[in-house]
């Protein structure tokens, strides 16, 4: 555990020298012996945790990558935590996804036993003409690229309520405003209505969504709105963390 505990503030300290630093320095920055910081620093150069040039260390690909992770659950922490705020917010379980190289991807779901998400009973990468989250998404792509993902992945019922072909689909998409909520009932799922909102990074579409039971329909565009509401406070936080 020294040892461990050791080479861990060799690897802060070399952290903190953006142009490298020799054995001595770092051995005399954290009070170590000259030979076993040079022991450790040959162990941590060999596992690739620090690179050497002209005797100065950096940080090696082994760290970059560490430090990479980390920066990674830290957004995946910060994107969960929101989801679930706006969960409790509006009452009913949200999921946020993305538009990602031709497919939706969902990056994340926050519901509760009480209020559980909708069932992914059909893939939701080859159903996104059927679901609000993927209707949004699409909404978001200009014309080439609607007609790629439908041609990839046509139009079918999934319901007796959903949009009948590529034709009507994309008139709808074309009434959709850019920054307009859409909403859809029992398109993917009976018994469930739904409503996407968008939220675009950069080249990036995405969107946050909601579902409620059929029976809670009335309250579907308001909820929609205050979904809105509380992600345009938030956006910058999200922006962020688009494409965790």
């Amino acid at each position: 555990m020294g040892s461990v505990q050791r080479a861990v503030r060799l690897l802060e300290r070399v952290a903190e020298h953006q142009h490298g630093a020799p054995a001595k320095q770092l051995a005399r920055e954290t009070g170590l012996a000259l030979p076993t910081a040079y022991h450790l620093l040959r162990t941590l150069v060999h596992e690739g945790y620090l690179s050497r040039d002209r005797g100065l260390f950096f940080l090696g690909e082994a760290a970059e990558r560490l430090s990479s992770s980390a920066a990674r659950q830290k957004r995946r922490s910060t994107v969960a935590d929101l989801l679930a705020r706006w969960r409790d917010t509006v009452g009913a379980p949200v999921y946020y996804a993305v538009y990602v190289d031709g497919e939706v991807e969902v990056k994340g779901v926050s519901d509760t036993a009480a209020s559980p998400a909708v069932a992914e009973w059909a893939d939701f990468r080859e159903t996104a003409h059927a679901h609000a989250i993927g209707q949004c998404l699409l909404s978001q792509l200009d014309d080439a690229a609607r007609r790629d993902h439908l041609a990839r992945y046509p139009v079918r019922a999934i319901t007796p309520y959903t949009v009948r072909d590529g034709h009507s689909l994309l008139r709808r998409l074309e009434r959709v405003g850019r920054m307009d909520p859409v909403l859809e009932r029992q398109e993917y799922a009976l018994g469930t209505v739904c409503a996407a909102i968008p939220v675009t990074a950069g080249s990036t579409a995405a969107a946050v969504g909601l579902s409620l039971p059929a029976h809670q329909a009335d309250r579907l565009p308001a909820a929609a709105r205050q979904l809105q509401a509380e992600v345009g406070r938030l956006l910058g936080s999200l922006s962020l963390s688009i494409n965790i």
